[in-house]
């Protein structure tokens, strides 16, 4: 439930029952006692407000029987209104709901970001590289505590469950640019990637793998990629073994405090201005900018490893590149990528 929702059901819940009060007493004076509108309005909310003012008209025995029944229910009516409006206010729902209000609306303005669905070791570990290499991003969280633990960080963070088509819509699914199922079994990631597949047909989705041999049913679910964390654990610990200099680079690399260094890769869009211009021109071989690693050839499968500075920049192709935040921003932008 979205912070409007929940605030106009809590509001209705107490206005409802007041209103149906309201309208009980001025209908019974005029049928009762014949008064007009404003006078029954008038001697109804003097009755229920209990303020000790004159009758209006004086009243007859059926018309005083009649307000001492609009003052007994009148009272419980007006006591749980109070009650209720105190306690919405007392203990923070409403500033909750307004919160949530808030997010929803800066989740709404977004578009190009990522969904995680699911905030364990894993999800952690996707939000702080989504956050560190500045994209905006999304988290869908079963927890409450975990929630609010995100959204204290300022990260948008929607309770429920991920596999719910309107939570999916409420993290602005169709107009996001990936989703991440990090939820902590096959079957949930299965569904959800079903579920965000349906949703938004371009979506890019890298689902957590669990257990050994799913990695076919979730890319059948939907699945553009299935990532198995014990496979990943495995061949880093051999790493670590046997080529502990290369790990070490890469790790001083993503953990670095101040500037952050990525690979990323940098699509050769149709309309760059650097089209049929030497590689070398934007390699950063010499320093001070990005460095291209490699060039993903148009296939989307072939690599041009180390490529030579005079080879040209060709459209359809993706450069690998290495650098600084502020270096690889610099490289998207001379290629004419937003």
């Amino acid at each position: 439930m979205n912070g409007e929702n929940e605030i106009r059901e809590r509001l209705l819940a107490v206005l409802v029952p007041l209103a149906i009060v309201m309208g009980v007493g001025v209908l019974g004076y005029r049928l009762i006692e014949g008064w007009s509108f404003f006078d029954s309005l008038y001697m109804t909310v003097i009755t229920l407000a209990t303020v000790g003012y004159g009758e209006t008209n004086p009243l007859t025995t059926p018309g005083r029987v009649f307000t001492i029944g609009l003052i007994l229910v009148g009272i419980g009516v007006l006591t749980y209104a109070f009650t209720s409006l105190t306690a919405f206010v007392v203990e923070g729902d409403l500033k909750d709901a307004l919160r949530r209000r808030r997010m929803q609306a800066k989740i709404e303005k977004l578009t190009g970001h990522y969904i995680v669905c699911g905030s364990g070791h894993t999800g952690r570990i996707i939000i702080e590289e989504l956050k560190k290499t500045g994209r905006d991003v999304v988290v869908v969280e079963k927890d409450p505590e975990v929630v609010g633990h995100l959204t204290q960080q300022g990260i948008l963070a929607l309770h429920g469950d991920a596999t719910d088509d309107e939570l999916l819509k409420a993290a602005g699914i169709e107009r996001a640019k990936g989703l991440f199922g990090a939820l902590p079994t096959d079957p949930a990631n299965v569904f959800v990637a079903i579920s965000a597949r349906g949703l938004n047909p371009n979506l890019r989705i890298v689902s957590r793998q669990q257990e050994k041999g799913v990695e076919g049913k979730l890319k059948r679910s939907g699945a553009d990629v299935a990532v198995d964390p014990g496979l990943i654990g495995g061949l880093r610990m051999a790493s670590e073994m046997i080529r502990p200099a290369a790990v070490g680079f890469l790790d001083s690399m993503i953990r670095a405090e101040g500037k952050v260094f990525r690979i990323e890769e940098v699509p050769v869009v149709a309309q760059t201005p650097l089209k049929g211009e030497p590689l070398g021109s934007v390699k950063g071989s010499e320093g001070g900018a990005a460095l291209v690693l490699a060039v993903r050839l148009a296939d989307g499968k072939t690599y041009d490893i180390n490529p030579a500075p005079d080879r040209p920049i060709t459209p359809g192709e993706v450069l690998v590149a290495m650098g600084s935040k502020d270096q690889l921003k610099a490289l998207r932008s001379r290629l004419g990528v937003n």
